[in-house]
């Protein structure tokens, strides 16, 4: 707890002083202002991050954090649960999906086993397991207050790690068999949305049992009644150990001033868990792609988060961050490697 109590406290502002040089640079380039759009916000977003006219963005990591669901007994996923630690193992092989687009985005893959069913004897698989999966929050809390702060700690660590190595953008990603289950409970319970509205397909859940699937969700909350104002008692009693230990890479993120992009639907409702802990975190965010998940769209809303993708991905993974990854580099390179009107010689 006291880890996660010091780093709340060391989240601060955006450096307002250096993201107004950064607009007045961005509005100079050799371009008409405000016609590179997004990548122009993000230059002057990465300047309010880390305080530097000139950010750099050129060693990136995605942590995928790994774990299983008790509410899986509930009958709301289509895939066994062992595929979380198969999947778990291939993260580490280098060869899932969010794999692929990290090497081509020159990104390092950081597997992090927090609550996998199964032991994941692998040393390229960092092992900080809390428990095997969540308990089932369609009749109790998924995890205890203690364990969803371990979670989150657990999250804080791993992405200090990498920052400590010297990594300048992160990226959420995941695995777990029947997470958009919690996710939508997030999403409701935060949103105050009716579960049914955002409640989706995940992992090709027949969609004529979404009604079912929502009814497993208004139980859960129903039966716990986590409060919409603690981030902290809405995770332990109906999120993951997964959803918690993104939460905490993105807290770290803050308290360092390293940009954090914001995956999907799973990431996203991490992402509110996160904020509802401390706002301030949601400026050190940035989201990747809009998700055609259900509930993503009104988690982004939530947040007043844009997505700058819309690729029609669901895959989870940390997939969307990495693809973005391109992105957010290329805004860096037109801000590096554009000369202003005055160094041109053109009078505006």
């Amino acid at each position: 707890m006291n880890l996660l109590k010091q780093t709340i406290k060391e989240i601060g502002n955006l450096d307002k002083e250096a993201m107004e040089k950064a607009r007045k640079r961005v509005d100079n380039l050799i371009k008409p202002p405000g016609s590179l759009g997004r990548l122009e916000e993000i230059v002057v977003q990465l300047a309010g991050i880390t305080g530097k006219l000139f950010p750099k963005v050129d060693k990136k990591s995605v942590i995928v954090m790994a774990a299983d669901h008790g509410v899986y007994e509930e009958g709301v996923a289509v895939f066994p649960q062992t595929v979380t630690a198969i999947q778990t193992r291939n993260f580490a092989k280098g060869v899932t999906g969010v794999c692929a687009l990290a090497k081509q985005a020159g990104a390092n893959v950081v597997p992090v086993d927090v609550g996998v069913l199964e032991d994941i004897d692998d040393p390229n698989v960092i092992n900080r397991k809390i428990k095997y999966g969540t308990d089932n929050m369609a009749k109790g809390p998924a995890m205890t207050t203690e364990e969803a702060i371990k979670a989150l700690e657990v999250g804080i660590e791993i992405a200090s790690s990498e920052i400590n190595k010297g990594v300048n953008l992160l990226a959420t990603g995941e695995m777990g068999i029947c997470n958009t289950t919690p996710s939508a409970a997030i999403v409701s319970v935060i949103g105050g949305y009716d579960p049914l509205e955002v409640t989706g397909i995940g992992a090709n859940y027949p969609v004529e049992k979404l009604e079912y699937k929502a009814g497993v969700i208004k139980r859960a909350i129903d039966v716990n009644k986590p409060n919409p104002e603690d981030g902290i008692d809405v995770l332990a009693k109906v999120g993951g150990l997964e959803i918690g230990g993104m939460a905490g890479v993105m807290l770290a993120g803050a308290a360092n001033r390293v940009p954090i992009v914001v995956d999907g639907f799973i990431s996203t409702a991490a992402a509110l868990i996160a904020c509802a802990i401390q706002p301030k975190t949601k400026n050190f965010l940035i989201p990747s792609h809009a998700s055609i998940e259900k509930g993503a769209i009104k988690a982004s809303e939530i947040l007043g988060l844009k997505p700058m993708l819309n690729m029609d991905m669901r895959l989870g993974e940390g997939s969307g961050a990495v693809l973005a990854f391109n992105i957010i580099e290329s805004a860096v390179y037109m801000n590096n490697e554009m000369i202003t009107f005055a160094e041109a010689g053109i009078p505006v």
